[in-house]
This record gives structure tokens, sequence and C-alpha cells, in this order.
């Protein structure tokens, strides 16, 4: 099977954060930026939290919990997230910035406009990085839009999650591997027992796999199952990817892209056997 892009990834709020200083883990961030090269698409979230952490810092105090506060933060995080990819990815590439919001996947000239540009990054030696635009995107006007949508098509995407996004990006450019960075090496049986990792969902083709993953959702249902809710999105925004034949791997962060794509680490692995 002959595939557009080697790698899309996607690293979490969570996995990006250093919870003991509340702020980026460099150390973590410059050792997956220093992995990256073209034929990669990498999605990166924490904008918003980075941008919160970075507010309280300066100003001494947090702003008042609402759409406005996530916006400011959103914008003034994203261009602390983009300067320390810049940073720390190898400087013989350049890096882009692509700000993405729903309609960019629900609208097939904005859709084919994606694909392009981020085909001709790996032509020209750039490392993209997309995340979703929190800074612009208003919650009630992107409801009304989405409803609006849903009356004259099938299938409407919303990505505001950004393992959503991901999975979009990976069916949208063909991509060989799918990369969904965590918190914990997978997704579990049972979250408070690191022993229960399923480590593979397979099938011999697309629809025996997509009726497997159904049926390991079973185990994410709960909403007082630390985890489960992100454990059950992850899953249903992989059906897609994997069913077209994208290796999806759910693993955590502290491992390199290396180690994970190697097999060398446990991690979930969805695949068409």
């Amino acid at each position: 099977m002959k595939f557009d892009v080697e790698l899309v990834g996607k690293i979490g709020s969570m996995a990006l954060i250093d919870k003991k200083d509340n702020m980026i883990d460099y150390t973590r961030v410059a050792r997956l930026s220093r992995e990256l090269k073209p034929g990669y698409i990498w999605i990166s979230s924490g904008a918003t939290e980075i941008g919160r952490l970075d507010f309280m810092m300066r100003a001494g105090y947090e702003l008042p919990e609402g759409e406005d506060a996530k916006t400011d933060y959103a914008a003034q995080g994203q261009a602390i997230l983009m300067q320390t990819y810049r940073q720390y990815v190898d400087s013989k590439y350049s890096v882009r910035q692509i700000l993405v919001e729903h309609h960019h996947f629900n609208d097939p000239v904005k859709r084919e406009h994606i694909k392009r540009l981020l085909l001709r990054c790996r032509e020209q030696n750039a490392i993209p990085i997309i995340n979703y635009n929190d800074a612009v995107s208003e919650s009630e006007n992107r409801r009304m839009e989405l409803a609006a949508l849903a009356k004259s098509q099938a299938e409407v995407h919303e990505c505001v999650d950004n393992d959503e996004t991901a999975a979009l990006v990976a069916c949208l450019v063909h991509a060989e591997t799918l990369l969904l960075l965590t918190s914990v090496d997978g997704i579990y049986t049972d979250p408070a027992d690191p022993s229960t990792i399923i480590e593979e969902i397979a099938g011999k083709d697309a629809y025996e796999l997509v009726d497997n993953i159904e049926s390991y959702k079973k185990y994410c249902e709960g909403a007082s199952r630390k985890g489960a809710n992100g454990a059950k999105a992850k899953l249903e925004y992989a059906k897609q990817a994997a069913a077209q034949g994208t290796r999806v791997l759910i693993a955590n962060a502290k491992y390199s892209i290396r180690e994970i794509l190697a097999g060398e680490v446990r991690c979930t692995k969805i695949h068409i056997r």
C-alpha cells in the first residue's frame, strides 16, 4: 500500500506540561522536536493551557472563567508554543504554523487546499505544526455553523478535539502512521491498573477492525473512570484512519518517536493485519 506521508503525530496538552513547574516541559518538547523531519506532520495541543500559565506568571492573577479567557489564553499560548518548536526543531528545516477550524475539513475546496499545503511541506523541507484556532473560534457561532452543516451533509467534523483533527489529517494525506501521544502508555481495560493495557486491536480487513474497535470502547464507559472519556474519543477518531490502512499508535509522550515506531515500548497499536 502506498502512503503519501510517513507520520501524522499529535501530542496532548497534559503531555506537554511539566506539572511540577506549571510550565511547558521543555525537555520533552526538545526531545520530540529534534525527531521531527520532512514527511512528518505534527498536531500540537497546549496553547490554551500554556497561555493560562504564562499569563498567571506575568500578571499574578487568573482571568475570570469563560469564553473570553479561553481565547485570550489561546492567543498568548500559541505564540509560545510555536516559538518553542522553532527553537528545538533542526535548524535546517522550516517550521510552519497551520491553524485550522472545522470548516477547513467540512468544505471540500478548503480541505483540498489544506492537503496541498501539507504535502508541499514535505517537498520544501518544512515541518507543519497544526493546532485548532481557539483564539478566533467563538463557541456559540461554531455550534450554529455545525448545526447548519448537519442539515445539508451526512458527515460533519467538529475538530475541537485535536485527536479528531489528527485523525482527519491522517486520512486527508493518507499517512502510514497516526501517532497519538498522551500522558499514559495507551488504552486500558482498567485505567487504574497499568498491567491491563490493550497492546493490539486488529482485524483482517477494515470491517473486522472497526467491529473490534467498537468492542473495546466498552472499557471506556463511565464518567467516574479517570481517562475514560479521552480513551473512548481516541478509539472513535482512530477508526476511520485505521480502516483506510493507517497504523494507529496510542503511546506515552515520555518515549521517543523512534522507540514507539520501532515497537520497543508498550503502547496500543490499531491496524489491519
